[in-house]
């Protein structure tokens, strides 16, 4: 297989003499400008010359054949390399028949990390095309980087706490037993919602035994918590058949809830950095 740039490389070394000449030469972002550019203007002190000659001398000289380069042109200090489609043509076909499926892979993502948040639906909630386009793209970067050879990370951020589920577990304890949600989890669960949402606007009452649920499941009450996790597990049970026909992973599914038990800590750590910062701010004026 060709290595394009290094046989450019290898031609101008012979007429400059230059060693780090390969460094030198670009990929020009204008495909008009040729397949690889050297920009003369780094040679001109160490030539002693203008970029304008240098580029035209370089070129007089070089002796690439055609069926590699087809064409070069000198633009304003640059010299231009046009290649032969044929010879590109030729490298892709063999590179392809040597490396088969791992064709564009690389190891430029050697001992790097991604993170890659993608998906998130929200428990007890249909996935709608938001959640698609979320899981489609995030998806695809996932495998881009993994091919990259790239340490990846694909994180489905759950939207699974908050004061809903006390409604939800209000809405189950007064009306569960007329709702089928082991069988159809998303729609029935979503039909609970919205009429002990309702209720709630009707009666300030049940928002305060909403409210109180939902504290119950944050101190850990064993109802609330089982039942929270019956939502949960029901709900990614259906997620996963739209993942299943994706072929989509993830390599954690910790949401909203796995980080309940961390925020005092962080919480902490924010109001010291308030406080720090405004003793330096005071130190500062005083300075003034």
């Amino acid at each position: 297989m060709l290595d394009f740039k290094n046989i450019i490389a290898d031609e101008i070394k012979k007429v400059t003499n230059i060693e780090a000449i390969y460094d030198y030469i670009e990929v020009p972002a204008n495909k008009e400008m040729g397949d690889f550019s050297l920009p003369c203007f780094k040679l001109a002190k160490e030539l002693k010359k203008a970029p304008q000659v240098i580029a035209t001398e370089i070129n007089d000289k070089l002796n690439i054949p055609n069926n590699i380069v087809l064409e070069t042109k000198v633009v304003n200090g640059y010299l231009n390399f046009y290649l032969n489609p044929m010879a590109i043509a030729k490298t892709v076909l063999e590179e392809f028949d040597e490396k088969k499926e791992k064709y564009g892979s690389s190891n430029i993502g050697d001992k790097k990390t991604v993170v890659i948040d993608y998906s998130s639906p929200n428990i007890a909630k249909p996935f709608h095309i938001g959640h698609l386009r979320s899981t489609v793209i995030g998806n695809a970067l996932y495998n881009i980087y993994k091919f990259l050879g790239y340490n990846v990370v694909g994180i489905n951020h759950l939207g699974d706490y908050g004061t809903q589920f006390g409604k939800l577990i209000e809405g189950y304890k007064r009306w569960g037993n007329e709702y089928d949600i082991e069988n159809n989890p998303i729609d029935e669960l979503t039909k609970i919602y919205i009429r002990i949402n309702n209720l709630c606007k009707e009666d300030e009452s049940v928002l305060e035994e909403c409210r109180n649920n939902f504290k119950k499941l944050e101190d850990g009450d064993k109802y609330c918590t089982e039942l929270w996790q019956k939502f949960r597990n029901l709900s990614l049970k259906e997620f996963q058949k739209v993942y299943d026909l994706l072929g989509v992973h993830f390599d954690s599914l910790n949401g909203e809830a796995f980080y309940s038990d961390k925020m005092p800590e962080i919480v902490d750590i924010l109001e010291k950095s308030r406080k720090t910062s405004r003793i330096r701010r005071r130190k500062s004026n005083k300075l003034r």
